[in-house]
């Protein structure tokens, strides 16, 4: 019977468990990389190599995990952190407002093609949109758990998701044939 997240945290915490941690890893490894992808806008290397940093820092950290959360609000934390000191070198989030920084359809069984849409119409999104759908709309995170990740108040999260959901509604529609 497979272990759940807390189980494994506590296999790796009391018995250094190298076996758990890896098991953490690969239970999350896909949902990082997803976000990270999206936040960096499809660089797909940027996005391994914070992913990497990510599981890195999880590893180094774990003790601080207090359980309050689940444990993948606390990895998309540091996610979004990683991406955000990544970003922050890079002078990327110049002239953005960190202040300010349930799926409708399973993404598996949505048509490639239109997919391939959504990705490319998210990618034209505020920073601060992007993430809180992608937390939200993609990773199944509710906005309470978005609002923890993102640190930024639970009405910004709705409004983040609500502004950029009508965003991509325009955009796709533009993009639609006649």
């Amino acid at each position: 019977m497979p272990l759940n997240d807390a189980d494994l945290v506590a296999r790796v915490l009391v018995d250094d468990d190298h076996h758990a941690f890896a098991e953490l890893v690969r239970n999350h490894q896909s949902a990082v990389r997803g976000l990270l992808r999206q936040l960096t806008r499809n660089d797909l290397a940027l996005a391994d190599d914070l992913a990497q940093e990510t599981f890195l820092r999880v590893y180094k950290n774990l003790r601080t995990f207090r359980g309050e959360a689940k444990f993948s609000t606390w990895l998309y934390r540091i996610a979004y952190n990683c991406f955000r000191e990544d970003a922050r070198k890079r002078k990327e989030l110049v002239g953005i407002d960190e202040a300010q920084l349930e799926a409708e359809h399973d993404p598996q069984t949505v048509d490639p093609a239109l997919r391939h849409d959504l990705m490319q119409a998210l990618q034209l999104l505020p920073l601060h949109e992007r993430s809180a759908i992608v937390l939200c709309c993609q990773n199944g995170l509710s906005h309470q758990e978005a609002a923890g990740v993102l640190e930024i108040p639970l009405g910004t999260v709705k409004t983040n998701v609500l502004r950029g959901r009508e965003k991509l509604k325009k955009i796709l529609a533009a993009w639609a044939p006649a």
